[in-house]
Parts: structure tokens; C-alpha cells; sequence
């Protein structure tokens, strides 16, 4: 397995939003939403920031060590865990949910982006140690984003009744889906691989979160990455004087709006802050907290409290309140000793509405890193790119310019009427000549005339680009193949495929690809294409 290493800007793929293009760009008018700028700089004053705060560094780390429990022989994560007891000791985490079967590709990215970085740091500064931390987001409620993976182009679902939390819910139902892969994948040279991986994790685990705790640590543990189930008790109560403010104050709803107001003068943001920004969370439920007439009614059931209920109910019961986007990241970075943190450009977008939030709670807030971005091309569809005129760099265009640049450049027929149209500008300018020397006023009906006649040509010179680009049929249908299988549902490779078919074929192998082209604190699209 051979593949060699491209990269391409960002804004050039034409898949990020301009919020992220002109943060990496260093937009003047965004240094306002984060506090330190990725860069080895950054890095050096988001540590002295993190030295300077109490993080709860006892209850993290027994809460870790209870979690690991499930597990026997974590090798390098064993060595980690201890590690964060120390104050020279930091973290840098991702975060996402426990969809199943990892969900998409970049689930697998930005968890060995943590990983590279962490590697880099510690070597940068061996007088500290650097561990990559996957936060998982199990109390996520989303079935509908979390209970599928699409192979092969077909969605494949699972069918459960289940409700609440989905780290919460069991497994029950999966072992179809796994059949299903096996059934595809068992001849692959590492399929039976795979299939024992898959029903070690899911079949022999009670919950989601167990599962996707098992799986992401057989595939990550040997790098030291530490799992971290953010859903425990322990770790809520460190935030209860937080939540409180929220459900009493609703400070963070004050703070954010304000912050997301001046933002929204130039770009759409991400997420908008409640009054109330958390659920609650018990049983199969876990509903936001809605304030009506001074009662705290849970939506869409009959639990309600008043001011003092649910406040003994929040000291009694931290674990029962799960914070949202607004105040997740504030959770995340109070319970660790977090530098930096790593995201895609829907995390990084809704981060920029924390800063002034961190800053009232005096909360370090970390290096906002964009997550690695992956397109894979394997030989045959390097072939077909070839034969369609394209290369790895032109394939993100899209399918209508690549098409008029290829009609353009291989078209016996004139297609561009710039001479024509430079005639009529000149014939037009004779006219208003003639016409002004008899009557000025003849000057504006002339340019009227020009205008309607521009505009004719100019509609006929698009035409006859559409009429000849019916002429290049196989050329479209050559580009449409090539499109659809670089970039399926006309997204990007990474927020459709899964990681099953690349494991299958490979193993361990396309784990150590992507960490061995990883970056980590460039910013760069990278396109991985498999030599012959």
C-alpha cells in the first residue's frame, strides 16, 4: 500500500465555509471570537493560561481509571493516565459522538489529528507531556445522525425504539447491521479481522458508549489516546456552581447572544444560545429545561420543579443535567487540563460564540485547530480521473465548470463571441457619436440599445456553450462517474464514507496512513492518492 501525500488550500475545494477560510487566513475582524492563534506561539501561551487554573486533576484521573476498568492491558493509555496527575501534563482533545461503527471518515481524522499533535508537543518540549484525548459526546440524543453508516452508497440503519441518550441506549439490533458487513467484507484480506473487531466491541458491550469506548480503544490505544465518557456524576458535580448560573441567572444566554449578535454581522453562525442551555436526562429521556411562569418544566413530559426543586434536584443529582452546544465546551475544558482543542468547521464555527463566555467563568480557552481533511483516490479512480481530463486538484471543481473548461479546450466549433461582442461595442459607440452630434439627449437611448444587444449576445454566446456541451456527452458522463465516486452524495469522501471498507482492505495499515500524513498545526486539504 503506497500513497503519495498532496496538498491544496482550503478555499480551493470549494467544501468550507468562508468563517473557516478567513479564520485561517488570520481574519483581523475574527481575533475578537478566539484566544490564541494556531501556531507554536499559541500553543506556548495557552499552556502558561492552563497552568494558572485549578483543573480537578484527582477526579479526573479516578473517573478515568474507573472507566478503564472494562478493559484489560491499556499498554500506553496506562502509562498516560497517571501522567495527568502531574501539572506539567496537558491534553489535547477532539470531541464527537458515539455514532455507530465510528459514522464517517473524519471521526477517524481528527482523533489521530489529537494524536500527531500530542506527539509533536511532547517532543517539542520534553519537559512536558502532551496526551490526546477523544471526548465523547454520549449523551447526544440525535438517533437520526448517529444511527446509520452508509456503505457503498446504501444507507445502512439501525432500527431501535430507544429514546434519551445514545451512549445510554444498548446494542440490541446491531448484530443485523453486522451481519450485513460481514456478509460484504468477510473475503476482504482483513475482513475476518474486522467482523471480530466490530462484534467484540458492539456485541459483548451493554451500551453505545461501552461499545465505542472498546472499538475507538483498540484502534487508537497503542497511540496512548485516552477515551474519556464525560456522562459520570463526579465530573458534573465539578460544573454544578455553572449550572446553576444558567438555570437561575441564565448568564450564559446573555453572554453568548451578545457574542453571536456581532458575529452574525458578517457571517451565519452555528448555534444560538437558550435561556436555559441544558436537558435534562433520566431514564430514556433527555428533553431541554424550558422556564414558564417561574416553574422548570422538562419539554415534552410531565417532570416540572420549582426554583429550590430543581435546585436540590441539580446538588442531589448533577449526572440528571447535560449541558448543550452553549455550554459543552465549558464542561469539557473545566474537567480537563486542555490546550488545544480539535474540530471540524461546524465545532469551530459555534466555538467562536464561546470566547466571551470562557472569559466570564475564567475558563483557559484552548487553540481552536481545524481538524484534518482527508480525499482518498485509489488507482482506479485515478484512472478514470485521466480519462476524464482531470486531476487531483481539478476533480473539486464543479461538474458544470469542469465540463465548459474541457468543451472549451477540445471544441473544433467558436464558442466565445469576445470579437463579436467587441464589434457591437464598437458599432454602438459610432452610433452614440453620429447621434450626440446631432441631439445629446439621443446618448442615453443609444446606450439603452447597446444595452439590450449585449445582453442578446451575450445569452446567445451561453447557448451555444449548452448546446455544445450536449455534444460532449461522454465527457459529462466520464466527469458524473468520477464525481460521484470521490465524492458521494455530492459531499465530501469524509463526511459520507465509513472506515469498514479502507479497514477491510487494509487493517491496521490505513490507521497508519492517515497518522503518518496527518498535520498539525498547518492548514491544508490533503489528497492521498495510491501509486501503482
Amino acid at each position: 500500500m503506497t500513497f503519495t501525500a498532496y496538498r491544496l488550500p482550503y478555499e480551493q475545494t470549494g467544501y468550507f465555509s468562508r468563517l473557516i477560510t478567513d479564520y485561517l487566513q488570520g481574519s483581523d475582524f475574527l481575533e475578537y471570537f478566539y484566544a490564541h492563534p494556531v501556531s507554536d506561539a499559541g500553543i506556548e501561551a495557552a499552556i502558561h493560561a492552563r497552568e494558572l487554573f485549578p483543573t480537578d486533576r484527582n477526579t479526573l484521573v479516578q473517573v478515568l481509571q474507573d472507566q478503564y476498568q472494562m478493559l484489560q492491558g491499556q499498554g500506553a493509555v496506562d502509562e498516560n493516565i497517571p501522567r495527568l496527575l502531574d501539572k506539567n501534563t496537558f491534553t489535547i482533545t477532539t470531541a464527537h459522538q458515539p455514532a455507530i461503527f465510528t459514522g464517517t471518515l473524519y471521526f477517524i481524522y481528527k482523533i489521530l489529528h489529537v494524536i500527531k499533535l500530542a506527539d509533536r508537543l511532547s517532543a517539542k518540549y520534553p519537559d512536558k507531556r502532551f496526551v490526546p484525548v477523544y471526548f465523547m459526546g454520549s449523551e447526544d440524543a440525535d438517533l437520526d445522525e448517529l444511527g446509520h453508516i452508509y456503505l457503498g452508497g446504501e444507507k445502512l440503519s439501525w432500527n431501535t425504539a430507544q429514546t434519551g441518550a445514545v451512549g445510554r441506549m444498548d446494542t440490541g439490533g446491531l448484530d443485523k447491521i453486522i451481519d450485513r458487513i460481514e456478509g460484504e467484507f468477510a473475503a476482504q484480506p482483513y475482513g475476518t479481522e474486522l467482523i471480530q473487531l466490530l462484534k467484540t466491541c458492539y456485541l459483548e458491550s451493554g451500551t453505545i458508549q461501552e461499545a465505542t469506548f472498546r472499538l475507538v480503544h483498540q484502534l487508537f490505544g497503542k497511540y496512548g489516546l485516552i477515551v474519556l465518557i464525560a456522562d459520570d456524576r463526579r465530573f458534573k458535580s465539578v460544573m454544578e456552581p455553572v449550572f446553576k448560573d444558567d438555570i437561575t441567572q441564565h448568564r450564559a444566554y446573555g453572554i453568548t447572544k451578545e457574542t453571536v449578535s456581532r458575529l452574525s454581522e458578517q457571517y451565519t453562525v452555528q448555534a444560538n444560545p437558550r435561556e436555559i442551555n441544558l436537558f435534562y436526562m433520566k431514564d430514556q429521556i433527555r428533553e431541554r429545561i424550558d422556564l414558564k411562569d417561574g416553574i422548570y418544566k422538562v419539554n415534552n413530559t410531565a417532570i416540572s420543579f420549582s426554583k429550590d426543586a430543581i435546585e436540590a434536584e441539580l446538588h442531589l443529582h448533577p449526572e440528571r443535567f447535560s449541558p448543550n452546544v452553549i455550554l459543552r465546551g465549558l464542561f469539557q475544558e473545566t474537567i480537563l487540563p486542555d490546550i488545544a482543542f480539535v474540530g471540524g468547521g461546524g465545532e469551530t464555527a459555534y466555538w467562536f460564540e464561546l470566547k466571551a463566555l470562557f472569559d466570564y467563568y475564567q475558563v483557559p480557552f484552548p487553540v481552536l485547530i481545524l481538524r484534518n481533511s482527508f480525499l482518498i483516490i485509489r488507482n482506479y479512480s485515478k484512472i478514470k480521473m485521466e480519462k476524464a481530463g482531470l486531476n487531483r486538484f481539478t476533480v473539486f471543481q464543479k461538474e458544470e465548470i469542469l465540463l465548459d473548461q474541457i468543451v472549451k479546450n477540445h471544441s473544433s466549433n467558436q464558442l466565445n463571441l469576445g470579437k463579436e461582442i467587441q464589434q457591437l461595442d464598437d458599432y454602438y459607440l459610432s452610433l452614440k457619436n453620429i447621434s450626440g452630434s446631432v441631439d445629446e439627449t439621443l446618448i442615453q437611448h443609444v446606450e439603452s440599445l447597446h444595452s439590450k444587444a449585449l445582453k442578446g449576445v451575450t445569452e446567445l454566446e451561453k447557448k451555444i456553450l449548452r448546446a455544445e456541451k450536449r455534444n460532449f456527452a461522454d465527457a459529462r458522463n466520464k466527469i458524473q462517474e468520477v464525481r460521484e465516486a470521490l465524492f458521494p452524495l455530492n459531499g465530501l469522501q469524509e463526511r459520507v464514507e465509513n472506515f469498514i471498507p479502507w479497514y477491510a482492505l487494509y487493517g491496521r495499515e490505513f490507521i497508519d496512513l492517515i497518522y503518518e500524513n496527518s498535520l498539525t498545526l498547518e492548514a491544508a486539504f490533503v489528497v492521498l492518492e495510491e501509486e501503482q
